[in-house]
This record gives structure tokens, C-alpha cells and sequence, in this order.
């Protein structure tokens, strides 16, 4: 495949890979500018930072990860091998986030080929799961993706999922009380067909009964009531530490994470309101020998769902650097 870098077309053709990725409510916050030919820059979109329940920048940062990630796949599956750099100016320029360059050519892997084929079929599912419980080795091999990007992902026990659930419910009550978040988040839960956010179709059913396998998102009087898996099977991501190097890289982990577990049918959904608290009313993590949370993670086997919208590549084009890349 020519350089994709190189030309309209492939630009358009990466931007939509990187443009896949999830990120909180869907905010898609990420812009790209490209120096044809020799690197692609990923930056943060302040207009689209939730300013309440993300006040450090956090979730923007691991949102802009998981499309960095995407951007990294699909350079490999053309051909090339991408050097990264994360942060490469934060004096002169706070809100670029990495440098891509593709110096080489290289011939993708079949693990390259397989996750990229998942980028377009990765849901996040919010509907009910089955019984059905994630094996050992499949968990295994999920453990080993996050490792492969700085990250470590911590699945639960069924004390340990307990224990979290009920931080969960108590995190959601009293998210629940803060009029702020509740205002943010009606802003980007929408009726309607969008080009981003999440409109009610994606959202699931509401809970019957008292249930924290999902996350509740306000008043949707439509969507249904349903039963939830009494045991969800939960795990953790983690980092050593908690800077925004850390959280591209859990970015980027959550991402591979994802993908490998799109290939083995397995679906996932978000439960981050203790973390979202604990943004938002600016409190240390506990010290913990596995590192600072930064996702928490429900898995299973769920039902097909539709795609959350997505913009068009053009529009996360921003203008050419003004100066080389680093």
C-alpha cells in the first residue's frame, strides 16, 4: 500500500480508523494535523472536555488514547511501522498529545491484521449479559494486551467485583445529587440522529430493580426496564502512575483491550462513576501495588447493539504545524 500519510485519501482513510475509538459520552474530544508525507499530530479538543466530571482532563486523555491506538493500527495494517511520541512539546503547545511518524516500511502481524479488522465491529454494549462467564485464558490473553501498552489490567474475584459494585452505587448516588453533572450530561445523551454523543438507542435499558451493571444516564423515559446479570464479571485498568503520559497510555491499552476482546466475542461496557467522583472532588487514590485505576470494565456476552454515531473524517482534520515535527 503507498504511504497512506501521503495523500488525501489515506489521511481520510486513517482519520476514519482513529475516529472508531471510544471515548467518554462519546465526545469524541481529538483533532489531527498532518504534515503530509511525514507525520500525523494528535490533539486534545478543549471545546469537547467535560469541565465537571472531568476536571484534570483525564478521561479526555484516555478517550484520546484509544483513537491514538486506532491511528498506530491502522499505519501497521498499510505497512509501516509508526514511532510514537507522546507529550513531544506540552511547554510550547498543552494541547498536543503525540507525534506519529511512519519512518519505515513494515509488514503487518496477523494479531495486527485481526485487531484492526475489529475497529468497525467493537461495541460498547450496555444491554444485559448472559451468565456466561469470560475463561481463564481468554482473560489471560486481555491481561497480556493491556501489558503491551504500559497498563495492567486487573480482573475481579467475586468479593472483589462485590466490593467495587457497591463503590459503584454509592458513586452513582451521589452523582446522582450534583445538579452540574446531571446538566452535562443531558448535554451529550441526545435524541435523535447526531454526529456524536449518545443518542437513547445506545444507551440500554434501564435497570429493573436495584442493579449497578450499568450505568444509569438520567431520565429516558423510553427505554425499558430489563434484568441485569446478578454477578457481572468486572475488572480494573491500571497504571503506575497518574499523569497524562499514564493516561494515553491507558488509552491505548483500553483500546487493544477492546479489540481483542471484540475478536473473541466478548462485549464491554463502562461502570467509571467512583472514578468520575473522585476527578471531581479532587481525591487521592489509595495506594495500591497495582497502580491508579483509570477504567473500570465490565465483560461478558451480550446481544449485537448498534454503533454510536461518529463524525466524518474531515471533520477531525484540524490546519497543518506550523513547525517540523519533534
Amino acid at each position: 500500500m503507498p504511504f497512506p500519510g501521503a495523500t488525501d485519501l489515506g489521511v481520510r482513510w486513517l482519520l476514519a480508523a482513529a475516529g472508531q475509538a471510544p471515548s467518554v459520552h462519546n465526545t469524541q474530544p481529538w483533532r489531527f494535523r498532518v504534515v503530509p508525507g511525514k507525520c500525523i499530530e494528535v490533539l486534545a479538543d478543549p471545546d469537547r472536555r467535560l469541565r465537571t466530571s472531568d476536571p484534570r482532563g483525564r478521561s479526555l486523555h484516555v478517550s484520546c488514547g484509544a483513537a491514538l491506538f486506532n491511528l498506530r493500527l491502522a499505519i501497521r495494517v498499510a505497512g509501516y511501522q509508526p514511532l510514537t511520541l507522546l507529550l513531544p512539546d506540552p511547554r510550547c503547545e498543552r494541547h498536543l498529545l503525540a507525534t506519529v511518524h511512519m519512518p519505515e516500511p513494515r509488514t503487518p502481524s496477523v494479531t495486527e491484521q485481526e485487531l484492526y479488522a475489529n475497529i468497525g465491529r467493537r461495541r460498547t454494549n450496555r444491554e444485559p449479559f448472559s451468565d456466561r462467564r469470560v475463561p481463564p485464558g481468554v482473560l489471560a490473553e486481555l491481561r497480556i494486551a493491556a501489558s503491551r501498552q504500559g497498563a495492567n489490567l486487573v480482573p475481579l474475584n467475586g468479593r472483589g467485583a462485590a466490593d467495587l459494585l457497591d463503590y459503584v452505587a454509592i458513586a452513582q448516588e451521589e452523582l446522582t445529587g450534583d445538579h452540574d453533572y446531571l446538566a452535562e450530561l443531558r448535554a451529550w445523551t441526545m435524541r435523535g440522529t447526531h454526529y456524536d454523543g449518545l443518542p437513547s438507542y445506545v444507551l440500554g435499558p434501564r435497570p429493573a430493580g436495584d442493579s449497578t451493571a450499568i450505568r444509569d444516564f438520567g431520565a429516558h423515559p423510553d427505554r425499558p426496564a430489563e434484568h441485569f446479570e446478578h454477578q457481572p464479571q468486572i475488572a480494573v485498568l491500571t497504571t503506575p502512575g497518574d499523569r497524562p503520559a499514564d493516561w494515553l497510555r491507558a488509552g491505548q491499552a483500553l483500546q487493544r483491550v477492546l479489540l481483542l476482546a471484540s475478536a473473541h466475542g466478548v462485549s464491554a461496557s463502562f461502570l467509571n462513576q467512583p472514578l468520575d467522583l473522585r476527578d471531581m472532588r479532587h481525591r487521592a487514590d489509595p495506594h495500591h501495588r497495582r497502580g491508579h485505576p483509570q477504567m473500570i470494565i465490565r465483560l461478558g456476552y451480550g446481544p449485537a447493539v448498534p454503533r454510536a454515531p461518529r463524525r466524518l473524517p474531515a471533520e477531525l482534520r484540524t490546519g497543518r504545524a506550523q513547525r517540523p515535527c519533534p
